[in-house]
């Protein structure tokens, strides 16, 4: 019972720190970029393309708040894969001003535990069909 609870509550930990780098104030501050994700930070897009720690962060500098979306994420799964690694899995869209959604991603991120902190290490994005949003 003890290990469920542990597991809810790391599961809930990560949700919150993946969450912050779908909103928008997040990504157009480097610093907490920085501080969020693991210094060999690899991530392979929803589009195919590959980035490191520091073209990610670039890449999320340019976004404008008028062409940024609101990212949905839901139905979060926590799998531990040592007690210093764990794999969180689950599904996002992007909801725009408009009311259109779309974009619907299934995603994995690989999260390390360093000195104490969980940092995202891995991040990949694999399109798929239209799925109700929450």
């Amino acid at each position: 019972m003890a290990e469920t609870r542990q597991s809810d509550g790391l599961l809930t930990l990560l949700r919150g720190k993946e969450a912050a780098l779908h909103r928008f104030d997040v990504r157009r501050d480097p610093d907490l970029l920085d501080a969020l994700l693991n210094d060999g930070f690899h991530e392979i897009g929803r589009s195919g393309r590959e980035y490191g720690k520091q073209s990610i962060i670039a890449s999320l500098l340019q976004e404008s708040a008028d062409d940024a979306p609101e990212i949905r994420s839901q139905d979060y799964r926590l799998t531990l894969l040592a007690d210093n690694v764990a794999l969180l899995n689950y599904r996002s869209a992007h909801l725009h001003a408009d009311g259109r959604v779309e974009n619907h991603a299934l995603r994995a991120s690989i999260w390390k535990k360093t000195n104490g902190v969980w940092r995202l290490a891995h991040h990949q994005g694999t399109p798929t069909d239209r799925f109700p949003v929450a």
